[in-house]
């Protein structure tokens, strides 16, 4: 059906215009001549109809040259053979965007329902969401129910915490007392035995110089005798010899033997000396012994100190675990 102000008489005038200009009549060039209006197919109806009523007008028009007349014909069908063809590409290519509008729109529902399914899912896991929430409201008071009491278990703990850190400070005070005092003792103690036995060392060597002053006055003393006794032995020889000579040697060896019995008399208080030197000596090693033996007992009560301070530091190591532990 044609559009309001499109008939025949219109697309006539519209063609008789187009043929006055030297302008192909097609379906295109009238509807721009009509200002866009009609249907094409309206259009080409009404140019089909003129086309057929050519034969009578030609029939009513002077004679033409049969050559004319056969231009003029081959011309008409030339141009109708174009206008169909034209037509039938138009509206192939109408059939073709009717197809692809109806794929586009098959594609669009397609899409909708995939949008529906989607909003349908989206709601249903919005929904489960919102479950989870309530659940994770009633799990989150919970924990703060907890957490509070938590916090006051945490102020008691800390509480004991420092009571036991009062106690391990405690404990470590009076384990450095005891460390203080462990050192001074040592320090006193090796004090002690370093001044007992350097004084038993200067004694010692004192004792042993005598010694050797006594033993060499003793090989002075033994020298003089042995010779004595030899100028004994060679005066009784030279009194066997000169018999004359008796009283004066008489006299001289009484003098010999005084001085003989002096030396024997130095020599034995030499003896004595030294046998007392002796005496002193071994009073001495005995002193030293003793000081020896008392060095053994202080180090047997240090090394009592000493294990009684590593079972003090096991317990307070033990302690302290057990802390961290709690």
């Amino acid at each position: 059906m044609a559009r309001g102000g499109i008939n025949k008489a219109v697309v006539q005038q519209a063609r008789q215009v187009l043929i006055a200009r030297g302008e192909y009549p097609s379906i295109d060039a009238v509807r721009i001549e009509l200002g866009n209006t009609g249907s094409k197919t309206t259009i080409h109806r009404y140019l089909k109809e003129l086309e057929g009523q050519k034969p009578a007008a030609l029939q009513g028009a002077p004679a033409l040259s049969d050559t004319l007349a056969k231009l003029v014909a081959q011309l008409a069908e030339q141009l109708q053979e174009e206008a169909d063809a034209r037509i039938e590409q138009i509206e192939a290519t109408f059939k073709e965007q009717q197809e692809q509008l109806q794929s586009q729109l098959q594609l669009a529902q397609q899409a909708l329902a995939a949008a529906h399914q989607q909003q349908q899912i989206q709601a249903a896991a919005l929904a489960a969401e919102s479950e989870r929430l309530s659940a994770t409201q009633s799990t989150l008071q919970a924990e703060q129910l907890r957490g509070a009491s938590l916090n006051q278990s945490l102020g008691e703990l800390q509480l004991r915490l420092a009571d036991k850190d009062e106690q391990v400070r405690s404990l470590e005070e009076k384990h450095q007392h005891a460390r203080d005092a462990l050192e001074h003792y040592r320090s006193a103690s090796r004090e002690q035995r370093d001044q007992d036995l350097r004084r038993h060392e200067a004694q010692v060597q004192q004792l042993q110089l005598e010694l050797r002053q006594l033993q060499q006055g003793m090989i002075v003393k033994q020298d003089e005798l042995t010779r004595l006794h030899r100028d004994n032995e060679r005066l009784l020889g030279e009194h066997r010899q000169a018999s004359s000579e008796r009283k004066a040697l008489d006299e001289l060896l009484e003098q010999r033997d005084t001085q003989i019995q002096g030396l024997r008399t130095i020599l034995a208080q030499a003896q004595g000396a030294s046998d007392e030197m002796r005496r002193q000596l071994q009073a001495q090693g005995q002193s030293l012994e003793d000081k020896r033996a008392l060095c053994a007992e202080q180090g047997r009560q240090l090394q009592f100190l000493e294990e009684e301070l590593l079972r003090r530091d096991e317990a307070l190591k033990v302690l302290r675990e057990g802390q961290t532990t709690r």
